[in-house]
């Protein structure tokens, strides 16, 4: 409508309102609300929207209904310069919708027979506070909704079959009534058929066509859809690759708020490509993706922290977002945070009981990282008692893949801790850790076959061992070697050689290589210069 029409309009719907017509109420409320005729104002859009539903106008009741939901007060006068026509799935809901007040007038605008109302009504049951949601009834809605050809009742109802339909003919019905709310142009639906086309949920597979759906619904600002149609041209999948116009995609879905798409980024710039990984810049994707609920992301920023990898070193930071994570449930985060908590000597005594227990979860469901960690702390009484035989049950299960768990298992068989002593299984296992490149067992091994522990000696293949630890930091590793080269040993001895491997160890901190180095004869002469 031309601009001096709707003002003309305005002040007809004006007169008849001021005369007690509820069709003209229901109309001056929406000449505010989208500014047709007369400045927006979303305040006087409700109070005549409100007067109409008193009325019993059933359009005036549902639109009522859904600025209860997007949190629009009576006393308020917030401006909106938008100009949009109200639509129900593109709201930008307000930080307080009134739920009660919305399910009160959608629920008279149902019983009315307005099918967006009853679209509306079966969004409040749905999505409102837990006390209020009826899955079944808000299906019952949005089914007569769909009957009657609203394209949100259509969403609605396909959607409600999607969670709840458990035949094939339930999938093809919910395939169908989304295919319908997808051609009336709603975004989210053409998304959720893409979704529904890529899977073959209801439809047959087609991933070419998923991902053209993804874009359409990318092109109108559907945010999810624009993160899958950033992540199909990122990595060629259902189209052609584009790096640079999939990123693109991508940020923009992460500034408008989709954390998927803030992970996404943060993925690619700490992976290497053409370009080494730039940990700074993830950093940052990575920290926008967890302050949305991303809880992966939010762990991968932890772990940053925990290494000083592209942003400070911080643990207690990184204790933060591990926490985080671990908190919404993040069963690596849980495994992570707990070896912090469990090392950590200034843990409180509940975190400690929370980290057993995730431990636990996770090693009874299988993470054979959990049961390594696990069956350490109950070996050493870290954080909790010692529980020698059940750690050795956890570390047994958890040698079977993990190198760490191979060597502890490996020690407390050598050692007979919670079990018969068996140098000789505890060598090999230790052995295996040793191949796998760990260098505390790489040191352990090369003990044995100086001492014969377990088998034969090889003093040999000892120095080399200990070599290869020391190479790797390993400051009991160096002073190994430096008694080793000293004499005694069935290898060449080499007393420079051996003072320069004390002199490593004494500087990292080892008190027998510092005391030796301090009463050479060597370090004595070199202190009179």
């Amino acid at each position: 409508m031309a601009g001096g029409q709707a003002i003309r309009a305005f002040g007809l719907f004006a007169r008849a309102a001021r005369a007690g017509s509820a069709e003209a109420e229901y109309q001056v409320g929406r000449c505010y609300l989208n500014g047709a005729g007369v400045p927006v104002s979303r305040a006087d859009g409700f109070r005549w929207i409100e007067r109409a539903a008193a009325r019993g106008h059933a359009e005036a009741e549902w639109i009522l209904a859904a600025l209860y939901v997007d949190g629009v007060a009576p006393c308020c006068d917030r401006q909106d310069s938008s100009g949009s026509p109200l639509d129900l799935f593109s709201f930008d809901v307000a930080p307080e919708p009134d739920f009660a007040a919305a399910e009160k007038w959608a629920r008279r605008a149902a019983e009315h027979g307005s099918a967006d109302g009853q679209a509306l009504l079966g969004y409040v049951l749905t999505f409102g506070p837990k006390s209020m949601r009826d899955l079944e009834e808000a299906q019952h809605w949005y089914k007569l909704s769909a009957e009657a050809g609203c394209p949100q009742g259509a969403y609605g109802y396909g959607s409600s079959l999607v969670q709840s339909g458990d035949s094939e003919g339930d999938e093809v019905r919910a395939a169908d009534y989304i295919r319908l709310a997808a051609q009336a142009g709603l975004s989210p639906a053409i998304y959720l058929l893409g979704m529904l086309t890529e899977r073959g949920w209801g439809i047959e597979r087609d991933q070419s066509a998923a991902v053209q759906l993804y874009r359409r619904a990318a092109v109108i600002g559907n945010r999810s859809a624009q993160t899958s149609w950033g992540r199909a041209l990122m990595w060629g999948v259902g189209v052609e690759p584009d790096r640079i116009e999939g990123e693109s995609w991508l940020r923009r879905a992460a500034l408008a708020g989709d954390a998927d798409a803030a992970a996404l980024i943060g993925d690619i710039y700490a992976e290497a490509g053409a370009l080494p990984p730039n940990y700074a810049e993830a950093a940052i994707w990575y920290r926008r993706a967890a302050e949305a609920g991303h809880a992966a992301a939010a762990r991968t920023l932890g772990l940053l922290y925990l290494s000083g990898t592209g942003v400070g070193r911080d643990p207690r930071e990184a204790m933060n977002w591990l926490g985080i994570a671990a908190e919404a449930g993040d069963r690596s985060a849980q495994v992570d945070l707990a070896s912090l908590l469990l090392n950590d000597g200034a843990s409180h005594p509940g975190d400690l009981a929370k980290a057993r227990d995730w431990l636990e979860r996770a090693a009874a469901s299988g993470n054979l990282l959990a049961a390594s960690h696990l069956g350490v702390c109950l070996l050493e009484g870290i954080g909790m008692d010692r529980e020698e035989r059940l750690a050795l049950q956890w570390l047994h299960q958890a040698a079977r893949e993990v190198v760490s768990a191979q060597y502890w298992y490996g020690r407390a068989l050598s050692e007979g801790r919670g079990i018969e002593a068996d140098p000789s299984l505890g060598r090999a296992w230790v052995a295996r850790a040793a191949a796998a490149g760990m260098a505390d067992a790489e040191a352990a091994l090369a003990e044995m076959m100086v001492n014969g522990r377990g088998g034969p000696k090889d003093h040999g293949a000892a120095l080399d061992l200990f070599e290869r630890a020391a190479a790797k930091g390993h400051v009991g590793a160096m002073y190994a070697l430096g008694m080793m080269r000293d004499g005694g040993f069935d290898v060449a001895s080499d007393h420079a050689a051996a003072l320069r491997w004390f002199e490593a160890a004494a500087e990292r901190g080892h008190e027998a290589a510092q005391h030796i180095v301090g009463h050479s004869p060597q370090q004595n002469v070199r202190d009179d210069r």
